[in-house]
């Protein structure tokens, strides 16, 4: 049987929409240089300048600078606000696909950084460091930094860094790391005195000597017991036959010390870090102190990412004299 098509009908033929020639405007991008446009695709990417910032170490300021330049350059609106959220405008992502294919095809990869290994005493970290540190890595967010803790001469000896901040006694000679460095800096000296949270001891009822210590819970970092220096409060750790708890992690000792009504072995600025904390002076007849040390390992010297933290290390020392004896 033969199907005849009825008269006036015609085959469908696919629609397609008319190609339409990109836009003058965006025959600028070959124009806009490279760090331009790389300011421009990050911030496409992570969708927030001060993200955008971090990751391409540059102050936010500087970045929305460049960006807005590049909008007065162009005569058009790239990013736009839906209430807290960095959107790109219609023109927006019209310059971002140009981009992206006039840099063939991808996105540029992110350069390549030098490992930076920072190896540091962990109580020195945690206490004093720590927080100055976070704040450099919240500005840039493209540093490649390896941080390593020391809790004891051992692990300096046996570790590799291109700049390290350790603890030593002060009697003896300085033992410091065991791969070639710059001549070593002592910066500051701590002095080590036993603590307890204020709100477990009120001031008539605070140790006054070691008999007194017999109604407390005694704790002990384990790695303090290594520190010839601490030997007053290593001994009478030894005596006791109850009330002792030894833990191998620093920051657990803090926690106990102010949450179990604990005595522990700190150094004296702790009172500074910690409002809570309170020093108990006059128990022990021998002064416990140690000494800060630094040293830059001799090939990485100039590279900036070291001299950076060298920076930073100073400027917080600096900023906390007052907490240590120089």
């Amino acid at each position: 049987m033969t199907f005849i098509e009825p008269a006036g009908r015609q085959a469908a033929i696919p629609y397609r929409a008319p190609l339409r020639a990109p836009e003058p405007w965006l025959a600028l991008a070959v124009d806009i240089e490279p760090q331009v446009a790389q300011c421009f695709l990050v911030s496409a990417r992570c969708g927030c300048f001060m993200q955008a910032a971090r990751s391409l170490n540059v102050k936010t300021t500087w970045l929305r600078k460049q960006l807005a330049q590049l909008e007065a350059r162009l005569e058009r609106s790239l990013f736009s606000f839906q209430g807290s959220a960095l959107t790109l405008s219609r023109e927006g992502r019209q310059l971002q696909s140009r981009l992206i294919a006039l840099a063939d095809g991808g996105p540029q990869p992110m350069l390549d950084q030098p490992l930076i290994r920072l190896a540091v005493a962990e109580s020195i970290l945690h206490d004093i460091l720590g927080r100055d540190l976070i704040a450099l890595l919240r500005r840039n967010a493209s540093v490649r930094l390896q941080i390593i803790t020391l809790d004891s001469e051992m692990a300096l000896q046996s570790v590799s860094a291109d700049l390290v901040l350790w603890l030593s006694d002060p009697l003896g000679s300085v033992a410091g790391p065991s791969f070639p460095t710059q001549p070593a800096k002592r910066l500051a000296r701590l002095d080590y005195l036993p603590h307890i949270a204020k709100r477990y001891s009120r001031p008539v009822t605070r140790p006054g000597c070691l008999g007194d210590l017999n109604d407390y819970m005694l704790v002990q970092w384990q790695a303090d017991r290594q520190v010839d220096s601490f030997t007053p409060w290593n001994a009478l750790i030894e005596q006791r036959r109850a009330g002792v708890v030894q833990v191998q992690s620093y920051e657990l000792m803090l926690e106990m010390i102010r949450c179990s009504a604990c005595i522990g072995l700190l150094p004296q600025y702790m009172s500074h870090f910690d409002r809570g904390l309170i020093a108990l002076p006059g128990l022990f007849d021998v002064p416990m102190q140690r000494h800060l040390w630094m040293a830059v390992g001799t090939q990485p010297r100039h590279v900036p990412q070291v001299q950076m933290l060298v920076e930073l290390i100073r400027h917080t020392l600096d900023e906390r004299g007052d907490w240590f004896q120089a």
